[in-house]
C-alpha cells in the first residue's frame, strides 16, 4: 500500500496538469522526436501560423499608385478657349450684316411714301406727344455712353474673346433681321420735322453703295449728320443698341454692382423714350426691337450656359474675372523684397 501511494505521489509531481505545446516550453524530452505526437502537433501549428501570415490582408495588399494631375495654368484656357479665329469670323459676319442693313435702307429711302401726300400712321404715343428734335440727340448721346461702357467692360474681361464673339453674333442676327423687315414693309415717315435727303429717280448700284458707306461712316447716328435717309422702321436700331448694351453690362459684370446695373437700365430706358419723343420711330418699332433683342439674348445665353442643351467648347457659364488686355513686363510683376521686422 505504501508503495502504491509513493508511486502515485511521485507521478503527480513529475507529470504536470497541462502542457503548452509551443516550441521550447514544457515539452517532454521525446517531444523533439520526428515521430512523436508532440512534434507533429507543433509542426502543424507552425504550418498553420505560416499560412495565416502568408494569407493575411497585410501581406496580400497591393499598392496602387494613382496619378492625380496637379492644377495647371492651361486648364483654364482649355475650359474657356479664346478661339480668336471664331471671334474674327463673327466680326466679319457682323460687318457683312451691318453693310446689308445700310444697303436695305439705301433702297428703302427711294420707296418711302411722299410726306406731302402721306401723313404719319396713327400711333398711341406719337399722337399725344409733340415732336422734340433735341430728344433724338439725347438718345444718341446715351447710346454712345452705353456702347463705350460695353467696350471697356469687354476689354478688361478675362475671357474677352468669348464675350466679343457672342456680342458680334447677336448683333449680326439682329441686323440681318432688321434689314429684311424694313425692306419688305415700308412705312410713312413718322416725323414731320426730320430732314430726309431728296430721292433719286434712278437708284443705280453706285448710288446705293455711296449711301451705304455714308451711313457706315456715321455708324447709323443722326447726331453727326450722316444719317439723312428715311424709312428704317420696324424695328428700331436705337432700341436694339440700348437694350443689348444694358443686357451685356448686367450679364458680364459682378452682381454686387447692382447700382450700376440700375443706372444703365435707367439710361437705356431714357434713350428709348427719347426716340419716341423725337418721333424717330413708331411705338411698334420700339416694342418689337425690345422683344426680339431680349428673347434672342436670353435664349442664346440659356443655351450657352448649359452644356446639356448645346454642345460647345466653352463649358459652363463664364466666370466674372478681369485682367489687363496686355501682359505686363515681368520686371513689373516682381514682388518687392520683404523688409526685416521684429520677428526676424
Amino acid at each position: 500500500m505504501a508503495c502504491i501511494l509513493g508511486v502515485t505521489l511521485s507521478a503527480r509531481q513529475e507529470v504536470p496538469d497541462s502542457y503548452e505545446y509551443s516550441p521550447g516550453k514544457h515539452q517532454p524530452p521525446y517531444a523533439h522526436h520526428p515521430s512523436s505526437p508532440y512534434h507533429q502537433q507543433a509542426a502543424a501549428q507552425q504550418h498553420q501560423q505560416n499560412q495565416s501570415e502568408a494569407g493575411s490582408p497585410a501581406s496580400d495588399a497591393v499598392m496602387i499608385k494613382i496619378d492625380v494631375s496637379s492644377p495647371v495654368r492651361g486648364d483654364d484656357q482649355q475650359r474657356y478657349p479664346k478661339e480668336i479665329g471664331k471671334t474674327l469670323l463673327a466680326l466679319l459676319f457682323l460687318a457683312f450684316n451691318f453693310f446689308l442693313a445700310t444697303v436695305s435702307l439705301s433702297l428703302v429711302h427711294d420707296r418711302v411714301p411722299d410726306r406731302d401726300t402721306h401723313e404719319p400712321l396713327p400711333d398711341a404715343f406719337l399722337d399725344r406727344v409733340a415732336p422734340q428734335d433735341w430728344a433724338l440727340d439725347v438718345s444718341e448721346i446715351l447710346i454712345m455712353i452705353v456702347v463705350n461702357s460695353c467696350v471697356v467692360l469687354i476689354t478688361f474681361h478675362k475671357h474677352r474673346f468669348i464675350v466679343m464673339r457672342r456680342v458680334f453674333l447677336l448683333l449680326s442676327i439682329l441686323y440681318l433681321m432688321r434689314s429684311m423687315t424694313m425692306y419688305v414693309t415700308v412705312l410713312p415717315v413718322s416725323s414731320r420735322t426730320y430732314y430726309c435727303s431728296p430721292k433719286s429717280n434712278a437708284s443705280s448700284a453706285t448710288v446705293i453703295v455711296k449711301r451705304a458707306f455714308q451711313l457706315i461712316s456715321g455708324m447709323g447716328l443722326s447726331i453727326n449728320g450722316k444719317q439723312i435717309y428715311c424709312g428704317d422702321y420696324i424695328y428700331s436700331g436705337h432700341t436694339v443698341t440700348l437694350v443689348l448694351g444694358y443686357l451685356v453690362i448686367s450679364e458680364y459684370s459682378p452682381k454686387r454692382f447692382w447700382p450700376i446695373h440700375w443706372l444703365y437700365w435707367a439710361a437705356s430706358l431714357t434713350g428709348v423714350v427719347m426716340v419716341l419723343v423725337a418721333h424717330g420711330h413708331y411705338t411698334v418699332d420700339v416694342l418689337i426691337a425690345y422683344y426680339v433683342t431680349t428673347r434672342l439674348f436670353w435664349t442664346y445665353h440659356t443655351l450657352a450656359n448649359n452644356s446639356l442643351l448645346l454642345k460647345r467648347n466653352v463649358r459652363g457659364p463664364i466666370p466674372l474675372q478681369y485682367d489687363l488686355p496686355i501682359s505686363m513686363p515681368a520686371s513689373w510683376m516682381k514682388k518687392s523684397p520683404k523688409l526685416p521686422g521684429r520677428e526676424s
